[in-house]
């Protein structure tokens, strides 16, 4: 990485001494982000046994990793797969299927399994995010090492990201968002249709990482650009018509590579309609802004579960020492074009994770939220509010490094520095700005994030037994078939076993039924499915009829069943008892229970 360095005065006696590589310390601050993310992962790294605390979406993530390896390596359609949801399939590119980082580590989820491949996705998103906006702060905005170090560190490890990135792996991937803004918005006007392609493909790329995370960023540098063009019009009017080429390049690049992938999302196979949740009433309340997350050195579950939908959704709480601060750079670099801009686009995007209805430490204050301008739009109807809120992170990140940048002044090029005497005058500055950084940031602290226990995959399907009895085109059926939004044997069964075989259920988004497009969370529910989930949920065995033998035998035709199998359940004694009324005794192997239903199915 190209930086520019002070030079020292020269000074007669100095002895010689051999230049450092000017990338050293560059990789010195990547390493330290790797270093934190590795930290934070440390639960699983440790234990394998265990899944990060919001199990449901790790178990997703891993089956859509160990689905990109097998489209892969057995040359299949990485859009659509018949692993789940038996007989109908599952549209991988209407749900967040994360190709973007699944086909790259194909070798490791071959090698090592989806578990460490979600792991060092993980660990991918949140050290890539912090690389990827220091390397844009060091080249484009400050000229202090230190200050691209403490920008990039907090865009990439703040509260929210944290939050996202243990269940959220297409929500924390944000390492291109610093890269199509360096491109977008390159200074000079050469290399315009260069610039123009690679934003195209760079674009791409995102699309098969996360949409969302596209979305909020055309969002936010649009509202960016229109603050930027009220603080200095000069300056936006020269730079319109490249920006403008760019884009128009970048558009008709990534249309013709998005066309076929997208077309298939909103028309092809188990597509769907709208969302399977209300994801208005996802909002955060205006208290969080000043709260403490859970994953932080100060945190506690109480408060932010009172000012936030769930532990992934805390994405604003940063300290009121660091909204402080901040509002106190923007007055202090109010002449600041681009400080301005930053500050209208983050108190916009601010306002609107507030959602429709304003609340204040979980009170409803009857207020209505500016959410609710836009909540109609194409597009902003099927956004989470809360996740606005991470617009502000970038934001935030910029202005500390700005801040920082200034502060240390032009005697702060080279790090660590060897300044010149008069630079030292401005020591107690910089020990003022060095405390006020520290109070604000080091209460925000991420700790690792946190794990729970996951349920062994049964030996019967790990080492194979089950392939004795599933024959061609039939299928795995576990306890209880179709799940909805809950952690799902089917999924966990299949990711760590590699897609070997077939099951009905998973935890994904598809249409409610075959001439109802709306969408819903997971499969249509059977019959014998609710009667299963009932039972396992509540421990209550029913009474079985032979109205729901029929049904049950109809169901196991419907999923082309050979076996059922049920482990690790809760309730596992009275679910056993209800499949023995419905299917006929069962047998135990090894920790499961099998049903061979292949003559019942037919």
């Amino acid at each position: 990485m190209a930086t520019r360095t002070a030079v020292a005065p020269e000074v007669a006696a100095a002895p010689p001494h051999r230049a450092r590589p000017v990338w050293t310390a560059d990789a010195l601050v990547v390493a330290g982000y790797l270093g934190l993310a590795v930290l934070l992962t440390s639960g699983q790294w440790r234990r394998p046994d265990r899944l990060f605390h919001q199990a449901g979406d790790q178990v997703l993530f891993e089956w859509m990793l160990a689905r990109a390896a097998r489209a892969v390596f057995a040359l299949e359609n990485p859009l659509y797969s018949t692993a789940l949801n038996a007989p109908d399939g599952v549209n991988l590119m209407a749900n967040t299927s994360v190709l973007g980082l699944g086909v790259p580590l194909a070798p490791v989820t071959l090698l090592f399994g989806p578990q460490v491949t979600f792991v060092v996705v993980v660990v991918c998103c949140l050290a890539g995010t912090a690389a990827a906006w220091y390397a844009l702060l060091r080249r484009r905005l400050v000229r202090s090492r230190v200050a691209a170090a403490v920008g990039g560190l907090f865009c990439g490890f703040a509260p929210g990201m944290v939050a996202q990135a243990g269940a959220h792996p297409h929500i924390a991937a944000q390492f291109l968002v610093p890269v199509i803004l360096a491109l977008l918005f390159r200074p000079g006007r050469g290399r315009v249709r260069r610039d123009g392609v690679l934003l195209g493909l760079v674009v791409t790329w995102q699309v098969f990482l996360g949409e969302e995370v596209l979305v909020f960023l055309a969002l936010a540098a649009g509202v960016f650009v229109v603050g930027y063009a009220l603080a200095d019009r000069v300056a936006a009017r020269r730079a319109a018509p490249v920006v403008a080429a760019r884009i128009g390049i970048g558009a008709a690049v990534a249309g013709a590579l998005l066309a076929y992938p997208l077309w298939f999302q909103f028309l092809g196979p188990q597509h769907y309609r709208g969302m399977a949740f209300a994801a208005y009433s996802f909002q955060l309340d205006a208290a969080s802004f000043t709260a403490a997350a859970r994953q932080t050195v100060i945190g506690d579950d109480h408060v932010p579960g009172l000012l936030a939908p769930n532990p992934t959704e805390e994405n604003s709480f940063f300290g009121p020492g660091l909204l402080v601060l901040a509002v106190v750079i923007v007055v202090w670099l109010r002449r600041s074009a681009l400080v301005r801009a930053l500050a209208g686009c983050g108190v916009v995007f601010a306002l609107l994770s507030l959602g429709p209805h304003i609340r204040v430490n979980g009170e409803a204050t009857g207020l209505p939220g500016p959410f609710r301008l836009v909540a109609d739009l194409p597009l902003l109807d099927l956004a989470v509010p809360a996740r606005f809120a991470l617009v502000c992170v970038p934001v935030l990140g910029v202005l500390l490094a700005l801040g920082t940048d200034r502060v240390r002044g032009p005697a702060a090029a080279s790090w660590p520095d060897r300044r010149p005497a008069a630079a030292r005058q401005h020591a107690p500055v910089r020990l003022l700005w060095t405390g006020a950084l520290a109070a604000v940031l080091l209460p925000l602290t991420p700790t690792p994030i946190r794990t729970v226990p996951a349920a062994p995959v049964p030996s019967f399907l790990a080492d194979g037994g089950w392939r004795a009895y599933v024959p061609a085109g039939r299928t795995v059926v576990p306890v209880p078939p179709v799940t909805g939004a809950a952690v799902s044997p089917a999924m966990l069964w299949s990711a760590r076993t590699g897609l070997a075989f077939r099951s009905p259920g998973g935890f994904f988004i598809g249409p409610s039924g075959p001439d109802d497009p709306s969408a819903r969370w997971g499969s249509p529910d059977r019959p014998t499915s609710v009667l299963l989930r009932r039972v396992a949920e509540t421990g209550v065995a029913p009474v079985v009829t032979d109205a729901d033998r029929r049904q049950a035998v109809d169901d196991l035709r419907h999923w082309r069943a050979a076996v059922v199998v049920q482990s690790g359940l809760r309730h596992g004694d009275p679910v056993r008892d209800t499949l023995d009324q419905l299917l006929g005794p069962g047998r135990q192997i090894g920790d499961a229970w099998v049903w061979d239903v292949r003559a019942l199915a037919g």
